[in-house]
């Protein structure tokens, strides 16, 4: 069975030869929720706006549904598109805005009715029907570009950041009922943001991009507790990298020589070789914070192998998160944040304290 989407070797260069997007590679199975996640002008609109129709492709193959698409006009593709402000024409209604769509592929009358009276009550759309959208909130108007790509009934949703103009509440409810409504319908949905917490919450792969190019295509958790490189441990998450050289590999660890002696992390898929510069990476929630005092039996024995000095900077309490400032002996700030009973009364502002992690928490990047 084909793939919905597929996009091989895609490029785009502009008429004064910047590249956009470079070498772009992804199998996208049917019903699966993709975000293209990067900072901006990395290549993730430009890439959307090629697969909608909207950009011209330079090099490579679009396939939807086994079939290439690379000349296709929009309008004959079987995709829609949310752009971020929505596009809703002001002086039509709810429904008339829904009811465009099918117009212009000439839809029956009464079919085109019954297809929209269905959207509009399965989106909670039903009682402002005849509204026009300009008197309506940010939330209904989200619904209602949803409604409208969704009844041409398309084979890929195209979602260009269609949440960045709400506030954050109502940016947090409409996440939740945006994965409902994708999983309830079935339909491939690629989705371009630039907050990492939206593509963590919502997809099932995220593709991040740097500079025109893929730096990693993974399952949310596997990129923010797995990163495949420098650009995306420091992009996702909340990690602390250490820098030195490959000192010694085993069968589940690799030493690393740093400016704090040896240190452990589990062995990437591929076995880096002695000597070679490379980076442990540390996500927040890996580390814990001790106090000097602490033996350094018990701190192995409860905490891991790792273990790094370092000054309490700042203990700030917001409801029961402990956020604490630390910085490392080679200067390095570290924010990390803990549940306040676990820290109760064992830390104190300007102390002196240690931070530890067990080797299989770590990801090592080799350079």
């Amino acid at each position: 069975m084909a793939y919905d989407l597929q996009l091989s070797h895609i490029g785009k260069v502009y008429d004064n030869g910047t590249p956009a997007v470079i070498d772009f590679n992804l199998d996208v199975d049917k019903g699966e929720f993709i975000a293209f996640l990067g900072p901006s002008g990395c290549g993730k609109t430009t890439t959307l706006r090629m697969i909608a129709g909207f950009e011209s492709i330079t090099s490579g193959d679009l396939l939807i549904r086994g079939k290439r698409v690379n000349d296709l006009q929009p309008e004959k593709r079987p995709t829609s598109m949310i752009f971020q402000n929505y596009a809703l024409f002001p002086h039509m209604t709810v429904r008339q805005n829904v009811m465009f769509g099918l117009e212009i592929k000439q839809l029956p009358q009464a079919e085109a009715k019954r297809k929209v009276d269905r959207i509009l009550d399965k989106l909670g759309l039903s009682d402002v029907a005849d509204i026009r959208p300009t008197r309506l909130s940010g939330g209904q108007r989200q619904r209602i570009a949803l409604a409208r790509s969704l009844v041409v009934e398309p084979d890929i949703l195209l979602l260009d950041e269609p949440l960045g103009a709400l506030d954050a509440n109502l940016r947090k409810s409409i996440q939740n009922e945006l994965k409902l409504l994708q999983r309830d319908l079935g339909i491939t949905f690629v989705f371009v943001t630039h907050a990492q917490s939206e593509a963590l919450a919502l997809s099932d792969r995220i593709v991040v991009m740097n500079a025109g190019r893929v730096e990693q295509i993974s399952p949310p958790r596997e990129l923010y507790t797995r990163p495949q490189s420098i650009f995306v441990a420091r992009f996702i998450g909340a990690n602390t990298l250490i820098s030195g050289n490959v000192k010694s590999v085993s069968a589940d660890l690799v030493t690393v020589d740093t400016a704090f002696g040896p240190l452990t992390a589990e062995m990437p898929a591929v076995a880096p070789a002695p000597g070679r510069p490379a980076s442990v990476v540390l996500p927040a929630e890996a580390m814990h914070v001790l106090p000097a005092t602490m033996p350094e039996a018990e701190i192995r024995a409860n905490h891991g192998s790792n273990m790094v000095p370092c000054t309490v900077t700042r203990l700030q309490l917001v409801g029961h998160i402990l956020q604490i400032g630390l910085v490392l002996p080679n200067g390095e700030a570290v924010s990390i944040e803990g549940h306040v009973d676990k820290y109760r009364d064992s830390l104190s502002t300007g102390s002196a304290a240690v931070v530890a992690w067990h080797p299989a928490n770590a990801t090592l990047i080799a350079q």
